[in-house]
């Protein structure tokens, strides 16, 4: 086994029938046709002394570093975000997960005809490598575009003409940074291949490229014995290919495809990826018609074919993604991607993923190509002044992540509910509780989406017309009778159900929901911290308590959370250390006077270092910007 460490793009155009968004395993017996108990009130009990479980790594903060697609020092990566912004997310949260870059092969070609320009480019791509590497993080290298004279046709998305110089120009790009500079990085072949808009090519054209750069791997590791991973295939839906797979034969995959084909060619298959958009938190969890859930089927692949069962499966793109390119929901209703990160999130966690990466730090706005995306941690859009930029209430969010302990307290809840979730973290004595309420607006069209593959073809075909004749809305709002309609009894209870999840969603996306929060055996005096991010601020909020108290817990501390739509509630209770009590002994007046002089002493000699020190020697990535921009000067001067 392998050893080593730890798009802007809408999808839903391109689903079997319009509709197969994801599924959901919900009652296998039943084919998922299963209800929650939504009420007005809930309850959730967690135990402080309870022995907790490692906090699953899918709730580490993790994030695509792309953005904004335009940035005035022209050998900055313009496809990703500006330093500035690097720098602000590092200082606050450091970069202790996993970080996807898209390395632009393209650019850097072109960047390279000029005198210098090329070497710049390519430090300033070090230079975030050798930052996330620094605080301990794993960087995604997303290796991409070919460049021009090495690609069938002059596209940055063509397929290379000759394998075996692009295999060498890859290769020498790897023994650069992995092999030479021994940064820890994963290499990712490609991203989205089975869209023409991303690669110009089919399924077997990808395969062999994959097998070009796996071989210069393995040459690597063989001249230097160091272990360099390599994956992919970065589909844009883990059941999708080059020719619009849908979820009923998810073994012409082309995830299914690149593990035959790495068993049979005996080549690296490291970690597998694939991206996954929607506004259904459940999506991920979709039974299949093999009758498990997605991690299980792909892991169940890598055992037949022989590989390593266990490579870490990771969805390195997701974003709330309502189809359209400018989504109110992630700029100014931010609270409701927000809220969606935690929902989201807590269901990744309950499949069996490995690792996650939102998409993306900032927002996009690409003059070159077109790109106006706003799929940002990070706001970016032009104004008077030219470009502004302002963290979203999604980055409030991945604070709050970042504050979790190293444990993960199961929590009881007396109803499941399908819209309020709860995580329990704990490190030591202190804890952190966060508390979400996210209403899935699509909720109707998602639930039948999810549980379609449980249908014959005839059931699957009714669903499908009452989907495009415009007929669900009418069947919704009861305008329709779902007991008049010319089809099986198994279809009509499947329309119920979702009749009744929208008929909460539409309550629940108006109502607040009373949550009562017991947390048995917490005994002592606590520091105590509450944080909201909620509809009131969409836009650069602050991230400061909004109740901050000291409180003596006995046996079981009570509190009631009224959590509003689209929101996420934040508690942190930290344990006031205990006071003792000092006997001090009566010693003569010399004594007391080299006591206190010893004290001075001290005082002076060590004073606490205030902020988070970069363990960068090199300074932050702006100032690597900055002097990128005076280089740039002096190329233009020659």
């Amino acid at each position: 086994m392998r050893k080593f460490t730890v798009h802007y793009k809408s999808k839903f155009g391109i689903l079997c029938f319009g509709i197969i968004l994801n599924f959901v395993l919900c009652n296998l017996n039943s084919y998922g046709f299963c209800q929650e108990n939504n009420t007005d009130n809930l309850e959730f009990n967690i135990d402080a002394t309870a022995a907790p479980t490692t906090l699953p790594k899918i709730f580490k903060p993790s994030v695509d570093l792309s953005g904004r697609g335009v940035y005035p020092d022209a050998l900055w990566p313009q496809g990703l975000a500006a330093p500035e912004t690097l720098d602000i997310w590092r200082k606050d949260l450091g970069f202790t997960g996993i970080y996807r870059i898209q390395y632009n092969l393209w650019e850097i070609n072109e960047k390279s005809k000029e005198i210098d320009a090329g070497k710049i480019l390519l430090d300033n791509y070090e230079r975030v490598i050798k930052a996330i590497n620094n605080d301990g993080g794993v960087v995604i290298l997303d290796i991409f575009g070919t460049p021009a004279g090495l690609g069938k046709v002059l596209d940055k998305k063509s397929l290379p003409w000759d394998l075996k110089a692009f295999k060498e120009l890859v290769k020498a790009h790897i023994r650069n940074l992995s092999c030479n500079k021994k940064y820890n990085i994963w290499y990712e072949v490609w991203t989205a291949p089975d869209l023409d808009v991303f690669f110009l090519g089919g399924t077997a054209d990808y395969l062999n490229l994959y097998k070009a750069i796996a071989e210069g791997i393995k040459e690597l590791e063989a001249e230097t014995g160091i272990n360099i991973p390599l994956g992919g295939p970065s589909a844009s839906w883990w059941f999708q290919n080059a020719d619009g797979n849908t979820i009923f034969t998810p073994e012409k995959s082309l995830v299914y495809e690149l593990i035959k084909f790495c068993s049979q060619n005996k080549l690296p298959l490291d970690f597998i990826t694939w991206h996954a958009y929607s506004t259904d938190p459940k999506v991920g969890k979709e039974n299949t018609p093999y009758n498990n859930i997605v991690p299980v089927l792909i892991r169940d692949w890598l055992t037949y074919f022989g590989l390593d069962k266990n490579v870490p499966l990771i969805v390195d793109e997701w974003n709330f993604d309502n189809g359209v390119n400018l989504s109110m929901e992630r700029k100014e209703k931010s609270s409701v991607a927000a809220s969606y990160v935690l929902s989201r999130l807590k269901n990744m966690s309950e499949t069996g993923l490995d690792y996650q990466l939102f998409y993306s730090l900032e927002d996009f706005q690409n003059q070159s190509e077109g790109v106006v995306r706003n799929v940002g941690v990070f706001l970016f859009e032009k104004d008077a002044n030219g470009y502004k930029s302002a963290p979203k209430a999604i980055y409030n969010v991945f604070k709050m992540l970042k504050r979790l302990g190293g444990g993960m307290l199961t929590e009881s809840a007396k109803t499941k509910d399908e819209f309020v979730g709860l995580l329990a973290s704990k490190d030591k004595d202190d804890l952190v509780i966060i508390a979400y309420n996210y209403i899935d607006q699509d909720i109707a069209k998602n639930y039948l989406s999810r549980n379609i593959v449980g249908l014959n073809e005839a059931e699957r075909d009714f669903i499908v017309n009452v989907i495009k004749s415009g007929n669900l809305r009418k069947i919704l709002s009861k305008e329709i009778d779902i007991s008049g309609l010319q089809t099986s009894a198994k279809v009509k209870t499947f329309l119920s159900t979702a009749q009744e999840r929208n008929k909460n969603a539409v309550k629940f996306m108006v109502s607040a929901r009373n949550v009562k929060l017991g947390i048995k055996n917490l005994k002592g005096d606590y520091y105590y911290q509450k944080y909201v991010v909620d509809s009131s601020c969409g836009v650069n909020c602050d991230f400061v308590p909004v109740e901050a108290k000291d409180i003596t817990a006995g046996e079981l501390y009570q509190e009631d959370l009224s959590l509003s739509p689209y929101s996420v509630v934040a508690i942190m209770l930290k344990k006031k250390p205990q006071v003792v009590e000092v006997k001090i002994d009566t010693v003569p007046q010399t004594d007391k006077a080299l006591n206190n002089t010893a004290v001075l002493s001290s005082s002076n000699a060590i004073q606490p270092q205030e902020g988070r020190e970069l363990k960068d020697t090199g300074g932050d990535i702006t100032n690597a910007a900055d002097k990128s921009a005076a280089a740039v000067s002096k190329i233009e001067e020659k």
